[in-house]
């Protein structure tokens, strides 16, 4: 009873704690993962003061949490959403994952981490926070700009590619050896690639399945299937991640809406608790050692996810002030980031990746708004600096109708 009693205490504490952090957060505006996670380095290894009988439960919920936030992504695209996106946007998804991903694993060789470690960071430093994009972008008011469909997409590509990621990685981190992690690569592919068919062909049918007029039951019968199927990927060494995000694809229409709104509280709670978790298993002490390495690592792909932006919106033919606005859009790194290096961490491959995936995320996280913001007047006041006044002439030669709202490439796109 004693022990049942002091788990609600750590663990309502932990919950009340998250809820002002995110507050705190609301009222400047800014995102509260990197709280969360200095809330996880304050209650864990090396901390102020460890957590004993909730972290068991914790560890539970950082998992849960990350089968909700690949599920509710899937929420968020149709089967024929990916396939067009592939079909059109692939040459940028390319390039977002060539500049992006080979300076993290670099750094891994140059760090002496060896090969898996260098795949792992290399997913960290790719993938963007979906997250924390969407809401930079409805905070500055650019949901309806030119450059967005271009920022959505290389986000989609980003998303989907983590079916494939994934089963890489957990067969990489297992050990197994070539044929099994081909065999488990293989099965990842063969599923993806039914669950596409199947949710394009007969998604309204799996719609109409689990559809439920009653609240209670949809959430039910959602939460009970994703949980189900997340289980099994896991047991075929797949991803439980990657099962989660194949059943959100699968929903669509009004059952993905219905949802999407109920499962959105429950994805707060425990994605917060995810990096909670990730921080609990994160010694403070061992941040400083990695954290110019993180901090270099940061600039370089700031840089990279900067220039992938302005390739992809040049190539959509959105005008030069978009191009820099997009390229700054994309800066944030957060939640899979975060998910990927845990996979690591868990599976005990270098014990200093934590550490500097962890500043690594604070450092973009914090940084990713203010360059979403400031990107393109710095670059606009760089250029007119330096004699180039040419992309005010370019910007209005572009679009064709040139109005008020033009400055703001707020185009209508019907």
């Amino acid at each position: 009873m004693h022990s049942s009693a002091i788990f609600l205490i750590e663990f309502g504490a932990i919950i009340l704690g998250l809820g002002l952090l995110g507050r705190f957060a609301g009222r400047f505006q800014f995102s509260p993962i990197p709280l969360y996670l200095l809330a996880g380095l304050a209650f864990g290894e090396g901390g102020l003061l460890s957590l004993g009988t909730s972290e068991e439960f914790v560890a539970i919920g950082a998992e849960i949490g990350v089968i909700l936030l690949l599920l509710m992504l899937g929420l968020e695209y149709t089967a024929s959403d990916l396939v067009s996106n592939l079909k059109t946007q692939y040459p940028a998804g390319l390039v977002d994952a060539t500049l992006n991903a080979l300076p993290g694993a670099a750094m891994a060789l140059l760090l002496g981490w060896g090969p898996v470690a260098a795949v792992v960071l290399a997913g960290v430093t790719w993938i963007s926070s979906s997250g924390v994009i969407a809401k930079v972008l409805g905070d500055l008011g650019r949901l309806g700009n030119r450059e967005t469909p271009v920022i959505l997409s290389i986000l989609v590509l980003e998303d989907l590619s983590m079916a494939v990621y994934l089963p890489i990685i957990t067969a990489l981190l297992a050990g197994t050896g070539l044929a099994a992690g081909s065999a488990t690569l293989a099965i990842a592919l063969g599923v993806a690639g039914l669950v596409l068919f199947l949710a394009v062909r007969y998604g309204r049918h799996i719609s109409r399945f689990v559809s439920s007029d009653d609240p209670e039951k949809l959430l039910l019968v959602v939460l009970g299937l994703t949980l189900l199927v997340a289980g099994i990927a896991q047991q075929l060494q797949v991803s439980a991640a990657v099962g989660a995000f194949l059943v959100g694809i699968a929903l669509s229409g009004e059952v993905a809406e219905g949802a999407h709104n109920l499962l959105a509280p429950l994805r707060d709670l425990f994605a917060a608790v995810f990096f909670v978790f990730f921080g609990l298993h994160t010694d403070p002490s061992s941040i400083p050692p990695v954290l110019l390495p993180a901090l270099v690592l940061a600039v370089v792909t700031a840089l990279t996810k900067i220039a992938t932006g302005y390739w992809a919106a040049k190539r959509a033919g959105v005008s030069e002030k978009g191009r820099w606005r997009a390229g700054g859009t994309l800066v944030a790194r957060g939640e899979f980031s975060i998910v990927i290096a845990g996979l690591a961490v868990t599976a005990g491959i270098e014990p200093s990746l934590g550490p500097l995936a962890t500043a690594y995320v604070l450092i973009l996280v914090i940084l990713g708004p203010l360059t979403a913001r400031w990107t393109e007047p710095i670059a606009s006041w760089l250029q007119a600096r330096f004699g180039k006044a040419a992309p005010v002439a370019a910007a209005a030669s572009e679009v064709p109708a040139p109005r008020p709202a033009e400055d703001q490439d707020s185009v209508d796109q019907a």
